[in-house]
């Protein structure tokens, strides 16, 4: 007897995965449960999309969608494709443009459990995995949303448990997969090229090194560098605006308070009562010799954004499926008792019924407007209120113009939400269509726009130089006056202008 101690191997081994006739190890198959639990995620986001209204991000979307583009300013081209996609097929309401992010949404919960699956993960590890994740803040406020949050999650799931699919499972057709999927999700954001190269990272410094050997990575690479071409194309030929929006983002979200609240945020987006799971599951992760790869890229991501944007703490949550399933799979091989089963899996529903109110529209606007805490928890929310109120006070002003100056005047907006908005309710009230300087409506440039009159939705500051004159007309409440970004913002007229629209247009582009 040699006296070495073996090293746990592998999760599958750990749990007595079977083999396949060629010595493959097989995972166990997805539980039917997780189908209802994913199901159940998208019940509630579609029982409450209707509430309040669109987010700013939507309306911008929804504007970027009628204009169809390999890229824009600020994101790839997928999430307003969808946005397009989700009014074509059910209408332009806000319950319409949600179909598909909670969709979205119940895909993480499914890959959660195929993720647990290819770890050996049985009935209870998938179940308890699935229903952590569909109850963890994170999801259910980025599936309840049409952005680019929600499809970015998708994509890390599916890719990691495509990646681990074809490392611990041995399928190496699945790289190809994950080169798919990841190809897919740099189409829709460029945060999923700082898992490839955490991914390319622990491979190289673990014995899972030898993969890279065989063809099927690289193929996988190719793949995705195919479906990525489009949008590199199109930002070498707009000056490389991501770069630019990367700059701004990194100065704006890394303030010393930033750093101070990323991880307390990361216990927050997963869920105060999961928490426990998480920790688990980075135990197994670095304990199993065959998922340290993994490790070492979770641990790459964390320590990445919290050094360069730990202001934008969401961007790690496509990890949380991995750890997830890694801890929903120690916990299941490693204990029986019923009692400590039933506390495991209903630790996040407990957690989710006392803060989904800070997460979801449940509450009646009115009395979300007496909780001013909760837009400071949760600023969505209170970007999704007074739109169309909005669009209206915009255009009491327009009409009180004398009849002959309303064909010379145009609108111009501080940001994409007050143009998206417009854009959006501002035909049926008579408006012209909106301009702005805020990240692609700039780039859209001021058309045919008019500028002997131009009405300033809160950008007054940014027209004043270019303008003899500037009258206040209005100020903009939200109803229920909640506490919002466009809440108090004034309307001014501006006239006589210095110069036309072309001659200072550069001047007004911002980014962020």
């Amino acid at each position: 007897m040699s006296g070495v101690i073996d090293e746990p191997r592998g999760p599958l081994d750990e749990v007595n995965g079977r083999l396949a006739p060629g010595g493959r190890r097989l995972a166990p198959s997805l539980h039917g449960g997780v189908w209802w639990i994913a199901a159940a995620l998208v019940a509630v986001e579609m029982a409450v999309s209707a509430r309040y209204g669109f987010h700013r991000d939507e309306l911008y979307f929804i504007a970027c969608g009628r204009h169809l583009a390999l890229g824009y300013v600020d994101q790839p081209p997928l999430a307003p494709w969808l946005t397009r996609l989700g009014i074509g097929l059910f209408g332009a309401g806000p319950s319409a443009v949600r179909v598909l992010p909670a969709l979205a949404g119940g895909a993480v919960v499914v890959g959660t459990g195929l993720t647990t699956a290819s770890l050996g993960g049985k009935r209870f590890a998938q179940m308890l995995a699935a229903i952590a994740m569909a109850c963890a803040p994170v999801t259910l406020g980025s599936a309840h949303l049409a952005g680019t949050t929600i499809y970015d999650l998708a994509a890390w799931t599916l890719t990691l448990w495509l990646v681990l699919r074809a490392v611990v499972q041995e399928r190496p057709r699945s790289w190809v997969g994950a080169g798919v999927v990841a190809g897919l999700g740099l189409e829709n954001k460029d945060l999923i090229l700082l898992l490839l190269v955490a991914l390319a990272l622990g491979l190289l410094v673990t014995r899972t090194r030898s993969v890279l050997a065989t063809r099927w990575p690289w193929l996988g690479l190719g793949a995705a560098v195919v479906l990525w071409t489009p949008n590199v194309v199109w930002q070498l030929t707009n000056g490389l605006t991501a770069l630019t929006m990367s700059r701004v983002l990194r100065a704006e979200h890394s303030a010393p308070g930033d750093y101070l609240g990323f991880l307390p945020a990361q216990v927050i987006l997963g869920g105060l009562l999961a928490f426990p799971l998480v920790i688990v599951g980075i135990g197994q992760l670095v304990r199993l010799r065959d998922l340290r790869f993994a490790a070492i890229a979770a641990g790459a991501v964390l320590v990445y954004v919290f050094a360069v944007i730990p202001g934008r703490p969401y961007y790690t949550a496509g990890l949380l499926p991995l750890v997830l399933a890694a801890g929903a799979s120690r916990i299941e091989s490693h204990g029986r008792h019923r009692l400590r089963r039933t506390l495991w899996l209903a630790a996040p529903i407990v957690g989710l019924v006392l803060t989904v109110a800070f997460i979801l529209p449940v509450l009646p606007l009115s009395t979300f407007a007496r909780i001013p805490a909760l837009h400071k928890i949760n600023y969505d929310l209170g970007e999704t209120v007074g739109w169309p109120q909005m669009t209206r006070q915009v255009a009491t002003v327009y009409d009180e113009l004398p009849p002959a100056m309303r064909p010379s005047a145009s609108i111009f907006t501080s940001n994409y939400g007050e143009a998206g908005a417009l854009a959006l309710y501002g035909p049926a009230e008579g408006l012209p269509a909106p301009l702005s300087g805020h990240n692609t409506f700039w780039l859209w440039g001021p058309r045919d726009a008019t500028d002997r009159v131009v009405i300033a939705v809160g950008s007054v500051d940014q027209l004043r130089p270019h303008f003899a004159r500037c009258r206040y007309d209005a100020t903009i409440h939200s109803p229920d006056d909640v506490h919002n970004d466009e809440n108090g913002k004034t309307i001014w007229t501006c006239t006589g202008p210095h110069g036309s629209w072309s001659s200072f247009w550069g001047g007004l582009r911002h980014y962020d």
